[in-house]
């Protein structure tokens, strides 16, 4: 089953980061992000992957031609010109195609270019700049039984700041960073029938804004409600706080060893 992971945009939120790079090859511990999201999939026994290229795509097609590099230690002979892999052969079993689907294609128009790299009636769709614990197969079990064209993950967004707890005029304890107000939000992490594209108007249209609203209203649009980590990378905060989780061994959504 294919895995579309949209990969396209400028990261404009992060400009002092993607000034340089896409937002997908941003680091969390040494590794882009992109990577995290793949070994999630990679976890539950998905490896094959549409990335869907815009900004500077092609520093994601430098990275993965170049994988075996950025893994391993490597020997050069020079005099032979010849590049050998020393000790262990790190890689991962991922069959990923790379494509360009425009400099300034809104995300409804990357995967209507990119469907034509799917050829089973149900397919995976994800964000790259964001990471969380998800159960992936529970997910495609939820979008099964629903009988639905599509199913969205459902998220809480976490709290950006502390809380005060209130007592009679005084403060008895702090909260730190509580989920937002309550509401339920896009998590991404979808699973879609390729009926899907009928609702993919011509025209450079965003996936989030008519295709979802009228999957929703026709009661086509199912919810997986998850209730564990999420994080998206949108801004320097949120960058240097999935490091930190990563460096002190607290990254909940590391779920393979």
């Amino acid at each position: 089953m294919k895995v579309i992971i949209l990969a396209g945009g400028y990261g404009s939120r992060l400009s002092e980061e993607t000034n340089l790079k896409p937002k997908p090859l941003l680091e969390i511990g040494e590794k882009p992000i992109i990577w995290h999201i793949m070994k999630l999939y990679s976890h539950y026994g998905f490896n094959d992957f549409v990335i869907c290229l815009g900004y500077k795509g092609y520093l994601i097609k430098q990275y993965f031609q170049n994988f075996l590099l950025h893994q391993n230690d490597i020997q050069i002979n020079l005099k032979e010109n010849k590049l050998s892999i020393i000790g262990k052969n790190i890689s991962e079993p991922w069959n990923i195609q790379l494509i360009d689907t425009g400099l300034n294609s809104q995300t409804g128009l990357r995967i209507k270019k990119s469907l034509k790299y799917v050829q089973d009636d149900t397919f995976m769709l994800t964000y790259g700049d964001g990471v969380a614990d998800i159960n992936i197969k529970k997910l495609l079990k939820h979008h099964k039984l629903s009988k639905k064209l599509a199913t969205i993950t459902a998220v809480k967004p976490p709290g950006r700041f502390g809380a005060l707890v209130t007592n009679k005029k005084i403060v008895s304890s702090f909260e730190e960073k509580p989920s937002g107000d309550g509401q339920l939000i896009n998590g991404g992490f979808f699973v879609l029938n390729k009926q899907i594209e009928n609702y993919i108007q011509k025209g450079n249209i965003v996936w989030e804004k008519q295709p979802l609203e009228n999957l929703a209203k026709n009661k086509e649009l199912s919810f997986f409600h998850h209730t564990g980590f999420w994080q998206p990378m949108d801004t320097l905060r949120d960058k240097n706080l999935l490091n930190d989780l990563w460096d002190s061994n607290k990254a909940k959504w590391k779920v393979w060893k």
